[in-house]
Protein backbone atom coordinates (compact mmCIF):
# COMPACT_ATOMS: atom_id res chain seq x y z
CA UNK A 1 0.00 0.00 0.00
CA UNK A 2 2.70 2.19 0.69
CA UNK A 3 4.43 1.71 -2.19
CA UNK A 4 1.84 2.28 -4.42
CA UNK A 5 0.81 5.91 -2.97
CA UNK A 6 4.70 6.39 -3.22
CA UNK A 7 4.17 5.51 -6.72
CA UNK A 8 1.15 7.59 -7.46
CA UNK A 9 2.61 10.97 -5.42
CA UNK A 10 5.91 10.50 -7.91
CA UNK A 11 3.52 9.90 -10.82
CA UNK A 12 1.15 12.95 -9.54
CA UNK A 13 4.46 15.30 -8.75
CA UNK A 14 5.78 14.77 -12.67
CA UNK A 15 2.38 15.43 -13.96
CA UNK A 16 2.31 18.71 -11.76
CA UNK A 17 6.19 19.70 -12.83
CA UNK A 18 5.06 18.48 -16.47
CA UNK A 19 1.80 21.19 -16.41
CA UNK A 20 4.17 23.64 -14.32
CA UNK A 21 6.79 23.82 -16.73
CA UNK A 22 4.65 24.08 -20.03
CA UNK A 23 2.36 26.85 -18.48
CA UNK A 24 5.24 29.23 -17.14
CA UNK A 25 7.47 28.40 -20.44
CA UNK A 26 8.32 31.70 -22.42
CA UNK A 27 5.96 32.80 -25.76
CA UNK A 28 7.70 35.03 -28.26
CA UNK A 29 6.75 36.86 -31.62
CA UNK A 30 8.13 34.27 -34.88
CA UNK A 31 9.25 36.04 -37.95
CA UNK A 32 6.45 34.82 -39.62
CA UNK A 33 4.02 36.49 -37.10
CA UNK A 34 5.44 39.76 -38.63
CA UNK A 35 5.30 38.83 -42.38
CA UNK A 36 4.44 41.64 -44.84
CA UNK A 37 4.96 44.23 -42.40
CA UNK A 38 6.75 47.40 -43.39
CA UNK A 39 8.24 49.49 -40.95
CA UNK A 40 7.84 53.21 -41.12
CA UNK A 41 10.35 55.12 -38.45
CA UNK A 42 8.34 58.51 -39.07
CA UNK A 43 5.04 56.45 -37.18
CA UNK A 44 7.40 54.68 -34.94
CA UNK A 45 8.10 58.16 -33.41
CA UNK A 46 4.46 58.11 -32.42
CA UNK A 47 4.50 55.03 -30.59
CA UNK A 48 7.49 55.74 -29.14
CA UNK A 49 6.28 58.98 -27.35
CA UNK A 50 2.97 57.35 -27.24
CA UNK A 51 4.39 54.32 -25.27
CA UNK A 52 6.56 56.80 -23.18
CA UNK A 53 9.63 54.55 -23.36
CA UNK A 54 12.27 57.78 -22.84
CA UNK A 55 10.36 58.38 -19.50
CA UNK A 56 12.02 55.37 -18.13
CA UNK A 57 14.64 54.40 -20.32
CA UNK A 58 16.34 57.88 -20.45
CA UNK A 59 18.59 58.16 -17.66
CA UNK A 60 17.95 59.47 -14.71
CA UNK A 61 17.70 63.63 -14.60
CA UNK A 62 18.25 63.86 -18.62
CA UNK A 63 16.52 66.74 -20.33
CA UNK A 64 15.65 67.54 -23.56
CA UNK A 65 17.50 66.00 -26.53
CA UNK A 66 19.49 64.12 -24.49
CA UNK A 67 16.08 62.03 -23.33
CA UNK A 68 16.57 60.07 -26.69
CA UNK A 69 19.48 58.71 -25.35
CA UNK A 70 17.94 55.28 -23.42
CA UNK A 71 20.81 54.53 -21.67
CA UNK A 72 18.60 53.13 -18.72
CA UNK A 73 19.46 53.34 -14.96
CA UNK A 74 16.37 55.01 -13.31
CA UNK A 75 15.18 53.17 -10.16
CA UNK A 76 11.47 51.79 -9.98
CA UNK A 77 10.73 51.08 -6.14
CA UNK A 78 8.06 48.30 -5.42
CA UNK A 79 6.87 46.01 -2.37
CA UNK A 80 9.04 43.53 -4.72
CA UNK A 81 12.04 45.08 -4.91
CA UNK A 82 13.19 47.87 -6.80
CA UNK A 83 13.57 47.67 -10.78
CA UNK A 84 16.55 49.51 -12.82
CA UNK A 85 15.77 50.14 -15.80
CA UNK A 86 17.66 48.54 -18.96
CA UNK A 87 19.81 50.12 -21.40
CA UNK A 88 17.54 49.98 -24.58
CA UNK A 89 19.80 52.04 -27.15
CA UNK A 90 20.85 50.46 -30.41
CA UNK A 91 24.37 49.91 -29.21
CA UNK A 92 24.89 46.12 -29.98
CA UNK A 93 26.62 45.20 -26.61
CA UNK A 94 24.77 46.76 -23.76
CA UNK A 95 21.62 47.52 -25.85
CA UNK A 96 19.13 46.47 -28.28
CA UNK A 97 21.24 47.35 -31.77
CA UNK A 98 21.88 43.50 -32.39
CA UNK A 99 17.98 42.38 -31.80
CA UNK A 100 15.77 41.39 -34.38
CA UNK A 101 12.87 42.79 -35.45
CA UNK A 102 10.73 39.31 -34.17
CA UNK A 103 12.90 39.33 -30.84
CA UNK A 104 11.91 43.03 -29.88
CA UNK A 105 7.98 42.41 -30.78
CA UNK A 106 8.49 39.10 -28.37
CA UNK A 107 9.46 41.47 -25.47
CA UNK A 108 7.26 44.20 -26.26
CA UNK A 109 3.68 41.59 -26.84
CA UNK A 110 4.78 38.86 -24.65
CA UNK A 111 7.49 39.99 -22.18
CA UNK A 112 10.25 37.78 -23.32
CA UNK A 113 14.00 38.47 -23.86
CA UNK A 114 16.12 37.13 -26.54
CA UNK A 115 17.33 34.45 -24.60
CA UNK A 116 14.17 33.22 -23.64
CA UNK A 117 13.75 34.54 -20.11
CA UNK A 118 10.35 36.45 -18.81
CA UNK A 119 10.69 39.93 -18.00
CA UNK A 120 9.99 41.15 -14.57
CA UNK A 121 6.17 43.05 -14.92
CA UNK A 122 7.74 46.35 -14.05
CA UNK A 123 7.96 46.69 -18.08
CA UNK A 124 4.64 47.24 -18.48
CA UNK A 125 4.11 43.86 -21.50
CA UNK A 126 0.89 43.43 -20.04
CA UNK A 127 -0.25 46.60 -21.14
CA UNK A 128 1.59 46.31 -24.84
CA UNK A 129 0.72 43.39 -25.35
CA UNK A 130 -2.42 45.29 -27.44
CA UNK A 131 -0.59 47.34 -29.48
CA UNK A 132 -0.72 46.44 -33.39
CA UNK A 133 1.66 44.57 -34.65
CA UNK A 134 2.59 47.55 -37.38
CA UNK A 135 3.18 49.69 -34.31
CA UNK A 136 5.89 47.34 -32.77
CA UNK A 137 7.58 47.11 -36.00
CA UNK A 138 7.52 50.88 -36.52
CA UNK A 139 8.47 51.40 -32.87
CA UNK A 140 11.31 49.46 -33.64
CA UNK A 141 12.87 51.06 -36.72
CA UNK A 142 12.15 54.47 -35.06
CA UNK A 143 14.77 53.26 -32.13
CA UNK A 144 17.58 52.27 -34.19
CA UNK A 145 17.61 55.81 -35.50
CA UNK A 146 18.20 57.03 -31.79
CA UNK A 147 21.72 57.25 -30.31
CA UNK A 148 23.83 54.32 -29.21
CA UNK A 149 24.71 53.80 -25.45
CA UNK A 150 27.33 51.69 -23.74
CA UNK A 151 26.28 52.15 -20.54
CA UNK A 152 26.44 48.33 -18.91
CA UNK A 153 22.94 47.59 -17.59
CA UNK A 154 22.46 47.21 -13.57
CA UNK A 155 20.38 44.20 -12.01
CA UNK A 156 17.28 44.14 -10.25
CA UNK A 157 17.52 44.24 -6.40
CA UNK A 158 14.72 41.81 -6.34
CA UNK A 159 15.16 39.18 -3.58
CA UNK A 160 13.96 35.56 -3.38
CA UNK A 161 11.43 34.25 -4.23
CA UNK A 162 10.09 36.62 -7.02
CA UNK A 163 13.74 36.82 -8.05
CA UNK A 164 12.83 33.18 -9.89
CA UNK A 165 12.32 34.20 -13.53
CA UNK A 166 10.10 31.19 -14.26
CA UNK A 167 7.48 31.67 -11.89
CA UNK A 168 6.97 35.03 -13.62
CA UNK A 169 5.34 32.52 -16.13
CA UNK A 170 2.80 31.65 -13.93
CA UNK A 171 1.97 35.61 -12.81
CA UNK A 172 1.30 35.46 -16.60
CA UNK A 173 -0.77 33.11 -17.02
CA UNK A 174 -2.82 34.17 -14.29
CA UNK A 175 -2.88 38.24 -15.13
CA UNK A 176 -1.84 38.56 -18.49
CA UNK A 177 -4.31 39.32 -21.33
CA UNK A 178 -5.02 40.68 -24.90
CA UNK A 179 -8.27 42.19 -23.99
CA UNK A 180 -9.96 45.25 -24.12
CA UNK A 181 -11.13 46.33 -20.31
CA UNK A 182 -13.75 48.72 -21.19
CA UNK A 183 -16.37 48.88 -24.35
CA UNK A 184 -15.37 51.32 -27.26
CA UNK A 185 -18.96 52.17 -29.73
CA UNK A 186 -16.85 54.64 -31.61
CA UNK A 187 -13.62 55.37 -33.39
CA UNK A 188 -13.09 57.66 -31.32
CA UNK A 189 -13.48 55.60 -28.10
CA UNK A 190 -11.70 53.19 -29.81
CA UNK A 191 -8.62 55.20 -30.77
CA UNK A 192 -8.83 56.70 -27.20
CA UNK A 193 -8.54 53.50 -25.40
CA UNK A 194 -5.99 51.93 -27.54
CA UNK A 195 -4.05 54.90 -26.49
CA UNK A 196 -4.84 54.53 -22.86
CA UNK A 197 -4.91 50.95 -22.31
CA UNK A 198 -2.08 49.41 -24.78
CA UNK A 199 0.57 52.60 -25.94
CA UNK A 200 -0.20 54.94 -22.69
CA UNK A 201 -0.55 51.86 -20.02
CA UNK A 202 -2.16 54.68 -17.94
CA UNK A 203 -3.43 51.30 -15.55
CA UNK A 204 -0.29 50.66 -14.68
CA UNK A 205 -0.04 53.02 -12.22
CA UNK A 206 -3.23 54.53 -12.07
CA UNK A 207 -5.28 51.18 -11.12
CA UNK A 208 -4.89 49.48 -8.05
CA UNK A 209 -3.30 46.02 -7.74
CA UNK A 210 -3.39 42.69 -5.74
CA UNK A 211 -1.11 41.07 -3.29
CA UNK A 212 0.25 39.08 -6.55
CA UNK A 213 0.73 42.58 -8.27
CA UNK A 214 -2.07 41.86 -10.85
CA UNK A 215 -4.43 44.74 -11.72
CA UNK A 216 -7.37 44.90 -10.11
CA UNK A 217 -9.79 45.40 -13.08
CA UNK A 218 -13.03 46.12 -11.08
CA UNK A 219 -11.36 48.67 -10.07
CA UNK A 220 -9.67 50.22 -13.40
CA UNK A 221 -8.55 53.66 -13.30
CA UNK A 222 -9.84 54.00 -9.74
CA UNK A 223 -6.32 55.51 -7.92
CA UNK A 224 -3.45 53.26 -6.47
CA UNK A 225 -0.46 53.94 -3.77
CA UNK A 226 2.58 54.97 -5.63
CA UNK A 227 4.64 51.80 -5.93
CA UNK A 228 7.64 53.54 -3.86
CA UNK A 229 5.24 53.15 -0.70
CA UNK A 230 5.12 57.50 -0.74
CA UNK A 231 1.50 58.95 -1.70
CA UNK A 232 -1.00 58.00 -3.82
CA UNK A 233 -1.36 57.96 -7.62
CA UNK A 234 -5.17 59.64 -8.55
CA UNK A 235 -7.81 58.17 -9.71
CA UNK A 236 -8.42 59.33 -13.15
CA UNK A 237 -12.26 58.25 -13.52
CA UNK A 238 -14.68 60.75 -14.96
CA UNK A 239 -16.44 60.79 -11.14
CA UNK A 240 -13.03 61.67 -9.68
CA UNK A 241 -11.62 64.05 -12.22
CA UNK A 242 -14.53 66.30 -12.29
CA UNK A 243 -12.92 68.00 -15.87
CA UNK A 244 -14.71 67.85 -19.12
CA UNK A 245 -13.10 66.52 -22.55
CA UNK A 246 -11.18 69.85 -23.24
CA UNK A 247 -9.65 70.17 -19.67
CA UNK A 248 -8.12 66.64 -19.86
CA UNK A 249 -6.89 67.63 -23.51
CA UNK A 250 -5.28 70.80 -22.22
CA UNK A 251 -3.72 69.35 -18.99
CA UNK A 252 -2.07 66.38 -21.26
CA UNK A 253 -0.75 69.17 -23.63
CA UNK A 254 0.31 71.42 -21.31
CA UNK A 255 -0.08 70.52 -18.27
CA UNK A 256 -2.26 72.83 -16.48
CA UNK A 257 -5.05 71.49 -14.60
CA UNK A 258 -8.50 73.77 -14.71
CA UNK A 259 -7.60 75.65 -11.39
CA UNK A 260 -3.98 76.33 -12.92
CA UNK A 261 -2.31 74.15 -11.08
CA UNK A 262 0.34 72.13 -13.02
CA UNK A 263 1.13 68.80 -13.20
CA UNK A 264 4.03 67.12 -10.62
CA UNK A 265 6.22 64.00 -10.42
CA UNK A 266 5.93 61.19 -13.26
CA UNK A 267 3.45 62.85 -14.66
CA UNK A 268 5.76 65.57 -15.92
CA UNK A 269 7.30 62.85 -18.34
CA UNK A 270 3.82 61.60 -19.29
CA UNK A 271 3.12 64.99 -20.72
CA UNK A 272 6.11 65.70 -22.34
CA UNK A 273 5.24 62.55 -24.00
CA UNK A 274 1.52 63.35 -24.44
CA UNK A 275 2.19 66.84 -25.77
CA UNK A 276 3.62 65.19 -29.28
CA UNK A 277 0.01 63.82 -30.02
CA UNK A 278 -2.41 65.14 -31.87
CA UNK A 279 -5.50 67.43 -30.72
CA UNK A 280 -7.52 64.20 -31.36
CA UNK A 281 -5.00 61.80 -29.87
CA UNK A 282 -5.40 63.86 -26.88
CA UNK A 283 -9.37 64.46 -26.89
CA UNK A 284 -9.68 60.47 -27.80
CA UNK A 285 -7.78 59.94 -24.72
CA UNK A 286 -10.34 61.97 -22.89
CA UNK A 287 -13.82 60.66 -24.49
CA UNK A 288 -12.15 57.14 -23.21
CA UNK A 289 -11.84 58.48 -19.59
CA UNK A 290 -14.87 60.17 -19.58
CA UNK A 291 -16.99 56.90 -20.79
CA UNK A 292 -15.26 55.01 -17.77
CA UNK A 293 -18.05 53.95 -15.31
Amino acid sequence: MLGRILRWGAFLGLVGFGLFWVTTSPKTVSIEDLAGLTSDAEDGELAFFAAGCASCHAAKGAEGASKLVLSGGQEFPSPFGTFIAPNISPDPVHGIGDWTQSQFASAVLKGTSPEGAHYFPAFPYSSYNKMSRQDVVNLFAYMQTLPPDATPNETHQVAFPFNIRRNLGGWKFLFLSEDWVADASTPELERGRYLVEALGHCAECHTPRNALGGLDKGNWMGGAPDPSGKGRVPAITSSQLGWNAADISEYLKSGFTPEFDTAGGHMVSVIENTARLSDEDRMAIAAYLLALP
